[in-house]
């Protein structure tokens, strides 16, 4: 079974985005998914109740509200973490995890926010005695604009942490939300750009590196 969180203590950074897509990535490989939200928003949770019944199935779980347990069956549990998580409370959220996306948007709030955030996480136990990864990913990238520019060498500078991948402003995520799809599950034709960005956070993944 892999843990995979996606983390970001910015609220708005994408996390559902990430979350949704990498939960419907790995369901459409064939594998058994759990979804878990726990966020009170329940972004997550919604994307699946819009989810059709003929897509391959994705369990899901208001952690929020409700204490559970994955079962032994489940390959794969995506967690979904709430914004707003630091201290004591981010100690909590490292320990059911094995390895954290974080992901950050192009703007000089969200910059200083996540250095700080990064710094951080690393320093929590689980991450600190190498027991748990992390990995960063740039969300919502416009192109060669200044301000993503920005951001790719900020994220390439942290070095403590491996920069993954870029994934671009892209309207196929906002087709996606609205019916509880991933870009994965769309013609390839359509997202063949989106499937090339996500080639090296899902390599990262299924790597030694990230376990």
């Amino acid at each position: 079974m892999r843990t995979i969180m996606v983390i970001n203590a910015k609220g708005g950074s994408g996390k559902s985005t990430i979350a949704t897509n990498l939960a419907s990535y790995y369901a459409s490989e064939g594998a058994k998914v759990l979804l878990v939200d726990y966020d009170k928003q329940e972004s997550s949770l919604d994307w699946l109740r819009a989810r059709s019944r003929a897509r391959p199935v994705i369990n899901g779980v208001a952690a929020h509200s409700e204490t559970f347990r994955a079962p032994r069956s489940a390959d794969f549990v995506i967690m979904d973490a709430p914004a707003a998580v630091h201290g004591s409370q981010l100690t909590q959220f490292v320990r059911k995890a094995e390895t954290f996306v974080v992901p950050v948007l192009p703007s000089p709030i969200d910059m200083r926010a996540a250095a700080g955030f990064i710094k951080e996480l690393k320093d929590t136990g689980p991450v600190a005695g190498k027991q748990a990864k992390v990995g960063v990913i740039a969300n919502r990238a416009r192109g060669y604009t200044n301000i993503f520019l920005s951001l790719d060498d900020f994220l390439t500078g942290l070095r403590t942490v491996p920069y993954l991948t870029a994934l671009r402003e892209s309207s196929n995520y906002i087709k996606a939300a609205e019916r509880g799809l991933g870009v994965f599950e769309f013609a390839p034709s359509a997202t063949a750009v989106d499937r090339e960005e996500w080639k090296p956070l899902i390599n990262w993944l299924a790597s030694k590196k990230s376990h």
